[in-house]
């Protein structure tokens, strides 16, 4: 027996002793899809850290949160990607968050960005989406959305399961401020159904059962690079558009801490950011060597961006979702 096992521990030795280490990355399902930025982002890495690059998927980027919340510190996550934002306060309040040390001087974003534990990966605009052969005349402001006739019928997330769903309560909220409420209570009647997720609000809009979906002014460069079709196009809102900021985070108790060093600097370099405009579908947060696809120079550009603080969103996310269930059930 003793014989067998020294065997055994002749010949599987070598085989652990070469294993690469793994940096587990916890991102939402579409950002690891075959069809997302993951597959393209996990090669070039790759390429560059001797090491196996796992991408964890999880439904959304709340639930980003929550599973790593419920693992605390015996998670197997180096890394946390797809927070944003709106969620950035109460992920540094779980205490699970490590600063992240990245030099952010390359960072091009439409406002300043300092903070030491979040790094952008990615930004976009809250947009709806409309179909120009059936809605040649779509509204152009978010008062026009809420006084079009009831005809109009628009889908739209909900905003404790989805992330689009919460821009578009803070962008309601930006613009209508304590009056929200009302403006909900009048936009309910051109609301077909509120969806968990992007996906089926989405899927909704392309079948033909809705005439605007919820979604991102980017929404439309897929469409026109990947499908050759122009025809879906983002609504021109006067008040100016709610913007998303997506950051990637280290675990302080990270089981591969110098890994995860490596991919939170990889982040800011041409070629992870290069892969985000087709990849994701949002704007990169560096100026690319290449510049933008042309197609992106055709997308409609806000006349402003609008973002809550995040303090804000925290003290006052609970009352501002009673505030939008209330409305949407009468």
């Amino acid at each position: 027996m003793r014989f067998l096992v020294a065997l055994s521990l002749l010949f599987t030795g070598p085989i652990f002793a070469g294993e690469k280490p793994t940096l587990n990355v916890y991102t939402y399902d579409s950002f690891s899809s075959e069809w997302g930025p993951g597959p393209k982002i996990e090669q070039a890495f790759e390429a560059i850290c001797e090491c196996d690059l796992k991408f964890v998927s999880v439904d959304s980027s709340t639930g980003i949160l929550s599973r790593v919340q419920l693992e605390g510190d015996g998670s197997s996550a180096d890394i946390v990607l797809g927070l944003d934002n709106s969620l950035i306060v109460d992920a540094q309040k779980t205490g699970l968050i490590a600063p992240h040390g990245i030099d952010m001087t390359p960072l091009n974003l439409p406002l300043a960005w300092n903070n030491k534990s979040f790094l952008p990966f990615d930004f976009g605009y809250f947009a709806f989406i409309y179909n120009t052969e059936t809605n040649p005349n779509p509204p152009t402001s978010f008062m026009q959305l809420i006084e079009a006739d009831n005809d109009l019928k628009i889908v739209i997330q909900d905003p404790r399961s989805s992330t689009p769903g919460l821009g578009l309560m803070l962008w309601m909220k930006s613009v209508y401020g304590d009056k929200a409420a009302e403006a909900w209570k009048r936009l309910q009647p051109r609301i077909l159904t509120v969806t968990k997720g992007w996906s089926e609000a989405y899927g909704m809009f392309l079948e033909g059962e809705a005439d605007m979906v919820l979604s991102y002014t980017t929404s439309p460069a897929y469409h026109m690079i990947v499908e050759n079709e122009s025809k879906y196009q983002a609504a021109s809102f006067s008040e100016g558009h709610g913007m998303q900021i997506e950051v990637a985070a280290k675990l302080k108790n990270a089981p591969n801490p110098e890994l995860a060093d490596q991919f939170m600097q990889f982040i800011l370099g041409q070629d992870f950011q290069s892969i985000i405009p087709t990849g994701n579908w949002m704007f990169p947060v560096i100026s690319l060597d290449d510049g933008l696809p042309e197609t992106f120079t055709k997308l409609m550009n806000p006349s402003s961006s609008l973002l809550i603080d995040a303090e804000q969103i925290v003290e006052n996310k609970r009352d501002w979702i009673d505030e939008f269930n209330q409305a949407l059930s009468k």
